[in-house]
Parts: structure tokens; C-alpha cells; sequence
């Protein structure tokens, strides 16, 4: 089991910043901005983006409504970033999709782009 699946279950604590039926944002441990905050779904159904398709579009959409409800919810008005590292090469540590939402001064530097 990945451990977002353990976060999902319960036997790993996280601070959430939202979750429904399907999808949950935990803010990151290891922020790399003021505000960064992991979007998955609960069901470990896709490892990166190279394995999103058409049966399984619905879960990424749920996912990225999630995101715009909790950007709107903090203010974001300024701005913020979606990432997905997709592979090992990409940076992608655990093989479970999911996305980070970055914001704030700190951390946004030209160089994440």
C-alpha cells in the first residue's frame, strides 16, 4: 500500500484541506511554497498522468473542481500553480497520481516553471 493510500485510510496522519466521496487535499509536509496542497483521489486507480484516458477522466476533473473550490476558499486570487511529476525523472516519489497546488511569494521563482 502507497502512502497515500495510508494517509487515505486513516493510518497515517495528515492535516486536510478538503475531502469528498472521491478526492482528498492534504497540505504537503515538506511545503516548497506558502501555501502546498496534495490533491488524489482516494482510489489508487492511476499512477501519473501518462495513464489518464478517457475511463477515467471523471476522477481527474473531480480533482481539479476540488482544486478551484479550495483556491477560491483561501483567496487565491493572486494566482497560484498546479504540478504533476510524472515519472521517476519528473521528480514523482510516490506512484499515485495527484497534484500539488503552489502559492504564495516563497517558492514561486521562475526557475519552477
Amino acid at each position: 500500500m502507497c502512502v497515500f493510500c495510508k494517509i487515505v485510510a486513516g493510518e497515517i496522519p495528515s492535516k486536510k484541506a478538503y475531502e469528498d466521496d472521491s478526492v482528498l487535499a492534504i497540505y504537503d509536509i515538506n511545503p516548497q511554497a506558502p501555501v502546498h496542497i496534495v490533491f488524489m483521489p482516494k482510489e489508487h486507480i492511476l499512477t501519473c498522468a501518462d495513464d489518464i484516458d478517457a475511463s477515467n477522466a471523471e476522477i481527474i476533473s473531480k480533482i481539479f473542481v476540488a482544486i478551484a473550490k479550495v483556491a477560491k476558499e483561501l483567496g487565491l486570487s493572486d494566482g497560484y500553480r498546479i504540478i504533476n511529476n510524472c515519472g521517476a525523472a519528473a521528480g514523482q516519489t510516490v506512484q499515485h497520481i495527484h497534484f500539488h497546488l503552489l502559492a504564495g511569494k516563497e517558492g514561486m521563482s521562475e526557475s519552477m516553471i
